[in-house]
C-alpha cells in the first residue's frame, strides 16, 4: 500500500493544486464564506483519519450545555438520508450516521442535526431551534461557513506538518490553512510526553501569535458500558475486539497494557455491518467494541461491551481551552 501511495504522487500534486486554488478563491472573496450572528464553533482537522473529533465535541457539550442552548451540526457521513435532518426520538443511526447518533444518544437533550450543506444547516437551526451556539462537527475544510472559533485537531502520530496530500499522504486540506485555527490541539499523545517534545512539536507548527497549541491524550473508562462490568472482568476471557474506526491503534495499545488478550476484527471507518457479518459476530463469546460501533450494533447483538473514551489534557491545558471558550461566548455576539 505504501508503494502504491508513492506511485500516486503525481495525482497528489494535482489534488494539492485543486485544494490551493479552492482556498485561494475563498481568500479572495470569489467564493464566499458566510458569518452568522449565532455563535459557531468549528472542530475539525486537515487530514483523513481519526484525530478524536467526536470526543472533542462531547467535551465542548459538557462545558457549554449547562450555560447555553447548544446545537450540533454534522455532515452525517454515510447516513442513508439526504438534506437537512433534525434528530428526534424516532431518528435511527442510519438516518443520522453513527457519530451524530452517538452524540444524540449520549446527550438526548441536545439538538443534533445533519446536513452536508453547512450553511443551510446553520440557517435551518437558527430558524427552528434558535440555539446560543452551534458546534460544527468535522467542518474545518467546509469554508462556506466562517466560524467564530475554530479548533483544529492533529494526531500526535501523524502531525499535519509532517503529512502530504492525498492519496500519497493523508492531507485533505493545505497545511497553510492551519493559520485559520484559534486553537490547535495535538491529540492522542503518549501519557509520558515530555516538555521538550511538546516544545519541539510546537516549534514545528510555528503557530501565529493568536494561536494556542494544546496537548491531550486519550483516557479510556475502565468501567465498561452496555453491560455492568469492569475491564478487569474480561481478563482470561476469549475477547473479540470489533472496530470500525479510522485509527484503532491507541485502543489496542491500551488494552494490551491492561492485560487484555483479544482477537481484533477491523472494519473500515463508519462501517455498516451486513447480516452475514452480524451472524458471524454473534458466534463470538465476548465482544468489546467502541462507542461509535456500539450504536450500529446494539440493536442486533445482545451482550455487547463498549469502552468510552475522552480527552485528558497536559499541564492544565483544559483550563486554557475552557478560558478560550468562555471568552469567546462572552465577547462574541
Amino acid at each position: 500500500m505504501q508503494v502504491l501511495r508513492k506511485l500516486l504522487f503525481p495525482i497528489s500534486l494535482s489534488y494539492g493544486f485543486i485544494v490551493f486554488l479552492r482556498n485561494r478563491l475563498y481568500d479572495l472573496g470569489i467564493f464566499s464564506s458566510k458569518s452568522f450572528a449565532t455563535k459557531t464553533i468549528c472542530v475539525g482537522n486537515l487530514s483523513v483519519g481519526g484525530t478524536g473529533k467526536t470526543p472533542m465535541i462531547e467535551l465542548l457539550v459538557r462545558e457549554l450545555s449547562g450555560k447555553y442552548k447548544v446545537a450540533i451540526l454534522s455532515r452525517g457521513y454515510k447516513r442513508k438520508s439526504n438534506g437537512f435532518l433534525l434528530s428526534n426520538e424516532q431518528t435511527s443511526v442510519e438516518d443520522l450516521g453513527d457519530e451524530p447518533f452517538q452524540l444524540k444518544s449520549k446527550f438526548p437533550d441536545i439538538t443534533v442535526a445533519v446536513d452536508a450543506d453547512r450553511r443551510n444547516g446553520v440557517t435551518q437551526l437558527r430558524q427552528k431551534i434558535k440555539p446560543d451556539v452551534i458546534l460544527l462537527d468535522d467542518a474545518f475544510q467546509h469554508r462556506k461557513v466562517k466560524p467564530g472559533l475554530s479548533i483544529l485537531l492533529t494526531s500526535y502520530d501523524n502531525l499535519y506538518v509532517n503529512d502530504w496530500y492525498l492519496p500519497t499522504g493523508n492531507l485533505r486540506d493545505s497545511k497553510r490553512e492551519a493559520s485559520r485555527a484559534n486553537v490547535i490541539i495535538v491529540t492522542k499523545c503518549p501519557v509520558n510526553l515530555t516538555s521538550s517534545e511538546k516544545d519541539k512539536i510546537r516549534a514545528s507548527m510555528n503557530p501565529k501569535s493568536h494561536q494556542k497549541v494544546l496537548f491531550s491524550y486519550l483516557s479510556y473508562n475502565k468501567e465498561l458500558k452496555g453491560t455492568a462490568l469492569s475491564l478487569d472482568a474480561l481478563k482470561g476471557k476469549k475477547v473479540t475486539l470489533v472496530t470500525g474506526i479510522a485509527n484503532p491503534v491507541p485502543l489496542e495499545k491500551f488494552l494490551r497494557l491492561e492485560g487484555i488478550s483479544f482477537e481484533h476484527l477491523k472494519y473500515k471507518d463508519h462501517h455498516f455491518f451486513t447480516d452475514q457479518e452480524i451472524e458471524f459476530l454473534k458466534s463470538k463469546d465476548c465482544i468489546l467494541t467502541t462507542e461509535k460501533d456500539y450504536v450500529r450494533l446494539k440493536s442486533k447483538i445482545i451482550g455487547l461491551h463498549y469502552i468510552e473514551v475522552k480527552h485528558e489534557f497536559f499541564d492544565n491545558n483544559d483550563e486554557r481551552l475552557k478560558n478560550e471558550l468562555a471568552e469567546f461566548m462572552i465577547t462574541t455576539s
